[in-house]
């Protein structure tokens, strides 16, 4: 008898990976305005884990029909979280090595983005209907494409490696529970971003801090000339921000500073006059706003509102800081360590302020006027 369960499930450990892959190809291939495919799915009861290798999807352009990468990743594992299990819950752990997610701009047919988009994250769900406490990403890569552009644009960020935490909310009773840290590298310059947030919470709540330091421009021309038609000679870009929310609110800033720019230069000589006058307009501007002392750009962009209406940026105050950075002082480049959840809070007390505020001016309108026609009727 022994030996009977025992060959039971051998073959059932042979069996159960060829069925998992069978399934997994099988969704892949139901879905529409996409096609994916797996090579070969490992699976090891011990650990009560399952992986995926060779995996790759790729979008159909609605218009010509032609397949566009999209996704790719040589190894994805999930493995069960035992903790969690024995509080009644499965949850799983993962991991993805070495991922590469291409975005490119295509002649897509506007009228079918929507229901692709709801074809794919249903797909997702069957494919990985575990819940997700913890995520790590190894030596990722993401990339923008647009083929359609003068030049033809290629930018991309490489080395990405993302650790996610407590993604599940299990036990812990801590105002943000769950933490993202994300680093990589863009054209010679670096990316951090640290962000502690609550996933099980109705309303979105969370902290984020990121930078950019140190990022050749130079490496990014064929983006400036295909978008703002200008050449970049030289130039360094960083960009900080912060941000919190919490109940539909949010505030936070972004700092862009951006060194030793310069705009023109001998490759320019061939270019149109139109191009040229362009460029002089943009050299102007920049060298208004450029500060003497650090041969920088900078402004501070204050961000605040909530989810259901439109981001509120506050234009005129980062025209203003512009200004002041150029003649009066420059904005240290880093993070400045001043949005978290009670600022959040600290914006929400001044909206109810300003409601109160308003409500009781209505109210002592309609009161005065209630006594000016009152007067009336008495003098009658």
């Amino acid at each position: 008898m022994p030996l009977v369960i025992i060959l039971i499930l051998v073959i059932i450990r042979l069996i159960l990976p060829i069925v998992i892959l069978s399934y997994s190809n099988k969704t892949l291939a139901g879905l529409q305005g996409y096609k994916g495919h797996i090579n070969d799915i490992d699976l090891s009861i011990l650990r009560g884990a399952v992986a995926a290798n060779g995996f790759y999807l790729d979008k159909i352009d609605t218009v010509t029909k032609k397949q566009i990468p999209f996704i790719s990743f040589n190894r994805a594992d999930a493995s069960i979280d035992w903790k969690a299990l024995f509080h009644g819950k499965i949850v799983a752990n993962a991991l993805l090595a070495d991922p590469v997610i291409k975005f490119t701009k295509e002649k897509t047919d506007p009228s079918k983005v929507a229901r692709d988009t709801v074809n794919f994250r249903k797909i997702i769900k069957n494919l990985m209907p575990l819940k997700i406490n913890s995520f790590e990403v190894r030596n990722g890569s993401i990339a923008f494409h647009d083929p359609t552009s003068k030049p033809a644009v290629n930018i991309s960020a490489e080395n990405i490696n993302i650790i996610a935490r407590n993604l599940s909310n299990l036990e812990d009773t801590a105002l943000l529970p769950a933490s993202v840290k994300m680093n990589a590298n863009i054209y010679d310059g670096t990316f951090d971003m640290n962000m502690k947030m609550d996933p099980m919470k109705k309303f979105p709540a969370f902290e984020l801090n990121m930078e950019i330091k140190n990022v050749n421009l130079v490496k990014l021309n064929d983006f400036f000339k295909a978008y703002g038609k200008i050449d970049v000679n030289k130039g360094n870009l960083g960009l900080f921000a912060e941000m919190a929310a919490e109940d539909w609110k949010y505030v936070g800033y972004v700092k862009p500073v951006i060194k030793d720019l310069e705009i023109k230069g001998p490759q320019d000589r061939k270019d149109s006059f139109l191009n040229k006058l362009w460029k002089g307009v943009v050299s102007v501007a920049t060298s208004v706003l450029k500060n003497p002392k650090k041969d920088q750009i900078a402004t501070k962009i204050p961000i605040s509102g909530q989810y259901d209406s439109k981001t509120s940026v506050a234009i005129w105050y980062s025209i203003l800081s512009a200004l002041q950075n150029a003649f009066i002082q420059a904005l240290y480049p880093s993070i400045d360590f001043q949005i978290n959840i009670s600022t959040v809070k600290e914006l929400q007390k001044k909206s109810d302020k300003s409601v109160r505020k308003q409500d009781i001016e209505k109210s002592g309108g309609k009161k005065d006027k209630n006594k000016k026609e009152e007067k009336k009727s008495s003098k009658k």
